[in-house]
Order: C-alpha cells, then sequence, then structure tokens
C-alpha cells in the first residue's frame, strides 16, 4: 500500500514538474517574440525616404507611437479587421506577442475625434505592458508626453499630452466603438485619473490586464500638431 501511495505520489510531482517547465517556457518563448528595441532602426523621420525603400515593416503601417520615458516606442498597423495584428508581427510573420495596431475602424491619419490603438500586455512593460502603471498618480505625472508620427514618410508629427487613465470593460461601447463613442463624457464620468478636459482630438491606448477576460486599462492622450497648434 505505502509502495502504491509511493508511486502515485511520484507520478503527481512529475506532472507538476512537467506543468510547471511548460509554463517557464511558454512565458520564455512569447517574452523572446516580443518586438525588442532594433525596431526602432525602422522609426521614420521627416525628410527621408530611406523608410519606405529599406524598412521590412509592411504597408499596413499607419503612424509610429512614443510614450516618453516608456517603451513604448513602436510601428501601429492597421488591418482590415481588429484580429489580424493580434497575433502577426509588424513584419507580417506570426506572433504571439502581435502588434501595436489601429481599430480597423478608425482613419489611418488620425484624423477622427477618437482614435483607439490596441497592444498586448506584455512583461517588464514591453508593448502595452506599462499601460497599468499610468494608474498610478506619481508615475502617471511623470510620464505625460509622448509622439505620434504619422505614415511612413513622417507625413506629418503630432505631440501627444497624456490626460486620462481608466479600467474599462472591453464590452463597453463608449471606449470601444470609435466610431460611436462619446468618449468626453465617458472620461469626464468614469476616469480613474484625469487632469485635462479640451476640445481636441483623442487617442485611447488599451490593453488586457490580469484576472479578467474583459478588463482592459486604458490611457487617453490628446493630440496635437508638434508646435502647439
Amino acid at each position: 500500500m505505502n509502495l502504491l501511495y509511493e508511486r502515485l505520489l511520484l507520478i503527481v510531482l512529475v506532472i507538476i514538474l512537467l506543468i510547471s517547465a511548460w509554463c517557464m517556457y511558454d512565458n520564455y518563448y512569447v517574452y523572446n517574440q516580443t518586438l525588442d528595441e532594433s525596431i526602432r532602426k525602422y522609426k521614420p523621420v521627416a525628410g527621408s525616404a530611406d523608410f519606405v525603400e529599406n524598412s521590412p515593416i509592411t504597408d499596413d503601417m499607419t503612424a509610429w507611437i512614443t510614450i516618453d520615458g516608456t517603451n513604448i516606442d513602436y510601428p501601429v498597423m492597421q488591418g482590415t479587421d481588429n484580429m489580424k495584428y493580434l497575433n502577426t508581427d509588424p513584419f507580417g510573420h506570426y506572433s504571439l506577442s502581435g502588434s501595436i495596431f489601429l481599430d480597423s475602424r478608425n482613419s489611418a491619419d488620425f484624423s477622427d475625434d477618437y482614435s483607439l490603438i490596441y497592444g498586448h500586455h506584455m512583461e517588464y512593460g514591453k508593448m502595452f505592458g506599462a499601460l497599468d502603471d499610468f494608474l498610478d498618480p506619481p508615475y502617471f505625472a511623470q510620464h505625460r508626453t509622448g509622439t505620434l508620427i504619422i505614415g511612413k514618410n513622417a507625413e506629418k508629427t503630432y505631440a501627444l499630452d497624456v490626460f486620462a487613465a481608466m479600467r474599462a470593460d472591453s464590452r463597453d461601447g463608449a471606449v470601444f466603438d470609435p466610431g460611436k463613442a462619446d468618449i468626453k463624457a465617458f472620461i469626464r464620468k468614469n476616469a480613474e485619473i484625469c487632469i485635462a478636459d479640451r476640445d481636441e482630438r483623442i487617442v485611447g491606448l488599451s490593453t488586457c490586464t490580469e484576472g479578467s477576460d474583459n478588463s482592459r486599462i486604458v490611457v487617453f492622450c490628446y493630440i496635437k500638431d508638434s508646435d502647439g497648434q
């Protein structure tokens, strides 16, 4: 009886060990698929045609977003639907970490009153893993600027002014249906942090959170010309 018990216990321990090893490998694999800093060499520069001629990033790139002081410094892709770039990198290859991408219903030039960008929540602040930090007021106060470069030839550059952050439900059309959303009123009523209320175009940055399939963290920025106009 004791021998049988010991064998069963050994089997259970081996199964637990195998599951743990698989989880560690899975996390390692996903992390190593995440875009690293080397992609920044393809960041477009105004007045230069080198990007279009030499970059392996596909023509689905609509912009490049940077939030100062964070790891957010990536091309923004846009597919014909919101599924393509969940698991496709900017080079068109399958990747579990996917891409940063603009909602397919938005205008590619960010001319809409409200544009919405998605990204996976990755470890160590990669992709949109830094967004949950914006729910901390001191961190928020120190990371309020960024840049949005439009197009592969950097046809237009906008400054970003981070002004609000909140948790939201992915089923809430007020946030996640950019064509119909009354986003300004929703932010005023629901944001955990909101330090400005201006009549300017808005871009929302959305990522998932741990513990709920429907919970999202969304950080909102005003889009303005880099010269402040």
